[in-house]
């Protein structure tokens, strides 16, 4: 739109907001969303309305006309009003300030109210403006909004800050055939002029980042969750996949909700229940009161599923449901404390399954899920702790990432063993019900905890939760005859200042024909295991036996020739995970041997979880810790391993993981034969179910190592019903293309802020991208990428850095590649602290690496 003011009127609006800006005393107006800032709204209003009504066209090229009444009470109106809104100020057509038309200023992402048009009590400000559209996703016939960290305002004026709760009352106006979802229930909807009109109730008190809405063509399911009655909007088209999950869903949900209720003690504290599967969603799930959103592939299942895609699913719901009180009923005052909601949604997801699925598969999957993504940051120059500050929002979302997820919750779990189930229970229910409907912090929380608990909280928190890293351990075995006369267990900090991180962790000896489990409490520099003195020498001992300490542990070299023959599966994971860490840190064993031991284990291991984390770790050696000319000496005894495996595992879901760790290292051209057959006739070997995204991800393999006259991908591209997996496919094609010069297109095409919208495509591309098979070409892309991440920070969601980042780097083991990045580093001294530690981390394995091949 052309500015049509003058030079005069300019420089009058100019010095009106000078003269504004000097009247703030205390909240100077600056960019985002301050901590001072925050604390001074929140001192001073109270009582917030939102009206808002988004007239929504079917062509994605038009705008979004949009009105909002603000309605809220002001304790003082000394200083000038900020509404934030992160959008160009000629979206802003009109504002009226208690029914006074009033000059629009627009500052540094805020709306600005001048104190003399407002009042102490009620004041209402109406606006009439251009919606912005960075968090509305809108696609070619539906959008969706998200809108966490810090996102409401980029599509309304509003006070984006956690602490400031309102209620909403949405209408929308959209094309006739589509349908929509929001916070509240349906009120009614409307014809007019070819438009359908949706209006909903009031809706609960939530925070801005919470609030939201879907609209488009969409189906909707109609079933119950609890005693609700619950819609369910989705895309999906493929009939197996809706008949083989749609019961599932309406029944995990279902169970999920009525285990929160019972364990809080808390009925659904909302007025509605309601989600929608979108796809490519940028995230697992987002817990939008009344209208969850999904990653809609992660919800529609079909009879080829594996038990970790099940156990994925059922996670989510879990988590997303868990939200429900743990980040909407009670909310963190600022974002610092954002970690606080999503370790009890992933804790009390992991809990909601133990009655079900019983102890020893519990504490598997908790093992499996948690530990590997934890130690994944934790082991890195760029780990972070738990809690960290913030001063500004408009940098809450760096605070992302596996610490919050996965370290969080085995720190809870630690918590809870040490208060005992109970306490830990009464506390929790006493912190929920004390600020339900409120905010509340990590200290308030802590401070109930520590009424309940006989140890000294406040001290154990210091360790585990602000401070980052993780203690690496050693034990010695002084002997006298074949008895152990002295057992000492050492534990030192894996960098930075020393410190202990008290904790509970089981070691197993191991006998000819039995084993003792003995439960260590580490709470000193040092202990001595007087319990084991006097015992027989063991063949060997495994630490972290049960899966529960947190910690680098040593490894007992005279396990390896009996590895296999130990019985419990949550024994062997565990054993796993130190063998995996141990060879990062250069610690008993070499990727070599360790690639080996794992081979040695895959026609042996029956667990799937556990296959699934041995080929994981297999893939992660062959691709990032083995040279180019190893890989092709290993690479034949590699590929007939694995499959020779497959063809001996009797359960489906386990030849599906070997088969998928086959596609993934296979080189020689009878592997490329064998696949490309499969893929050709859709003919899988005998006992093994792929779906039509299992062809298509075999695909894409075959297309990496394809000559120029492949027709591989067009080919898969005619096969594909789908119009939105469709859509994905096409995106992702460019980035695997034979072509260098199509490749160098296509990333460049990154580089422009539209052509990044669908995150999740965007990372599935970079991964073949910079695959290894392709790295001599694609190198160059890495000082680029670097640069563009602040960007990327700004512009996209909250996961998208680290995904960007891990992408990127997470298969490179080249001294250039390294040299980039020690580069970059040096030459942006000042570089965003955050954004720095997340290169640390994605970049982590690219040095070790480096040390390893030495």
């Amino acid at each position: 739109m052309v500015n049509t003011r003058n030079a005069l009127s300019g420089f009058i609006v100019f010095f009106i907001l000078l003269i504004a800006a000097k009247q703030v005393i205390g909240q100077e107006v600056e960019t985002g969303v301050s901590k001072k800032l925050a604390i001074h709204r929140k001192a001073t209003i109270s009582d917030i309305h939102y009206a808002l009504e988004f007239d929504i066209p079917a062509k994605k090229a038009e705008k979004i006309a949009a009105i909002e009444v603000l309605s809220f009470n002001l304790t003082e109106n000394k200083q000038i009003l900020q509404l934030d809104f992160k959008e160009d100020p000629e979206k802003l057509k009109k504002l009226v300030v208690n029914e006074k038309v009033v000059p629009i200023q627009h500052n540094k992402e805020h709306l600005l109210i001048v104190a003399k048009y407002l009042k102490k009590g009620v004041n209402q400000v109406k606006i009439e403006f251009q919606a912005g559209e960075s968090a509305l996703n809108r696609n070619g016939d539906y959008l969706y909004t998200l809108f966490v960290p810090d996102r409401a305002r980029t599509v309304f004026p509003c006070f984006d800050q956690p602490d400031l709760k309102a209620t909403y009352n949405l209408t929308l106006k959209v094309p006739v055939s589509w349908k929509a979802m929001a916070n509240a229930p349906l009120k009614d909807s409307t014809l007019l002029n070819g438009r359908k009109i949706y209006r909903f109730v009031t809706s609960d008190i939530l925070s801005t980042y919470l609030f939201s809405f879907v609209a488009g063509k969409f189906e909707l399911q109609k079933g119950s969750v609890g005693q609700m009655n619950t819609d369910f909007l989705y895309r999906e088209t493929d009939t197996a996949k809706i008949r083989y999950s749609m019961h599932e869903l309406f029944k995990i949900h279902t169970d999920a909700l009525k285990y929160f209720e019972d364990w809080t003690g808390i009925a659904y504290p909302f007025q509605k229940f309601g989600f929608a599967a979108i796809p490519d969603f940028q995230f697992g799930g987002m817990e939008h009161v009344g209208a969850v959103q999904y990653k809609a592939s992660t919800l529609f299942l079909d009879g080829t599923a594996t038990k970790d895609q099940l156990n994925s699913r059922s996670n989510l719901i879990a988590h997303e449901t868990a939200h429900m009180w743990f980040g909407d009923l009670v909310t963190m005052n600022w974002f610092t404390d954002v970690w606080m909601k999503e370790v009890f949604a992933n804790f009390m997801a992991d809990k909601s399954a133990e009655g079900t699925v019983g102890k020893d598969v519990f504490d598997l999957k908790f093992l499996v899920d948690h530990f590997p993504a934890a130690y994944g940051v934790d082991r890195t120059t760029g780990s972070n702790p738990i809690r960290q500050e913030l001063d500004n929002l408009k940098d809450a979302g760096t605070l992302y990432g596996n610490i919050i997820y996965h370290k969080a919750p085995i720190m809870m779990q630690q918590l809870e063993r040490l208060m005992g189930k109970d306490k830990f229970k009464q506390g929790v229910r006493e912190y929920l019900k004390k600020f339900a409907n409120s905010n509340a912090s990590w200290p308030d929380l802590i401070t109930i905890l520590d009424k309940y608990a006989d140890a000294d909280l406040q001290a154990w928190n210091k360790v585990w939760v602000n401070e980052p890293g993780r203690p690496v351990l050693e034990y010695t075995i002084e002997k006298k005859g074949d008895k152990i006369n002295k057992f000492v267990i050492k534990q030192v900090a894996e960098y930075g200042r020393e410190r202990i991180w008290p904790q509970f962790f089981e070691l197993t000896l191991y006998y000819p024909d039995h084993t003792k489990e003995v439960t260590v409490n580490l709470n000193a520099p040092q202990v001595e295991l007087k319990e084991v003195e006097g015992m027989d020498l063991p063949l060997f001992v495994l630490f972290n036996s049960s899966g529960q300490g947190y910690g680098l542990w040593p490894i007992d070299r005279a396990m390896f020739p009996q590895l296999y023959t130990i019985d419990k599966p949550l024994n062997r994971a565990a054993a796993y995970i130190s063998l995996y860490e141990n060879m990062l840190n250069s610690r008993s064993v070499k990727p070599a041997e360790l690639l080996t031991l794992f081979l040695d284990g895959l026609r042996k291991e029956k667990e799937e979880l556990n296959l699934k984390l041995m080929t994981n770790y297999i893939g992660t050696i062959y691709w990032e810790f083995m040279t180019p000319q190893e890989r092709i000496s290993l690479g034949e005894l590699l590929e007939k391993r694995i499959w020779s495996a497959m063809l001996i595992q009797l359960a489906p879901n386990s030849k599906k993981l070997l088969f998928k760790a086959y596609q993934d290292v296979f080189l020689s051209q009878d592997a490329n034969s064998k696949l490309y057959d499969i893929w050709k006739t859709k003919k899988a070997p005998e006992g093994l179910k792929l779906s039509e995204d299992d062809y298509t991800g075999l695909a894409f393999s075959l297309a990496l190592r394809a000559g120029n006259d492949s027709n591989i991908l067009k080919d898969q591209l005619l096969r594909i019903t789908d119009a939105d997996r469709k859509i994905r496919f096409e995106f992702i094609m460019p980035a695997l293309s034979s072509n260098q010069a199509e490749r160098d297109q296509f990333f460049k095409s990154l580089e422009q802020k539209v052509n990044r919208q669908k995150e999740s495509n965007v990372g599935a591309a970079l991964y073949y991208l910079h695959h290894p098979l392709r790295q001599s070409t694609s190198v160059k892309y890495l000082q680029k990428s670097l640069e563009l991440l602040e960007e990327i920070q700004t512009t996209g969601d909250i996961f998208f850095p680290q995904s960007w980042l891990q992408a990127t780097f997470g298969y490179y083991q080249s001294a250039e590649a390294a040299t980039i990045v020690t580069d970059f580093l040096k030459n942006h001294p000042d570089y965003n602290p955050k954004l720095k530690a997340k290169i640390l981390q994605s970049s982590d394995n690219l040095f070790r690496a480096q040390k390893l091949l030495q």
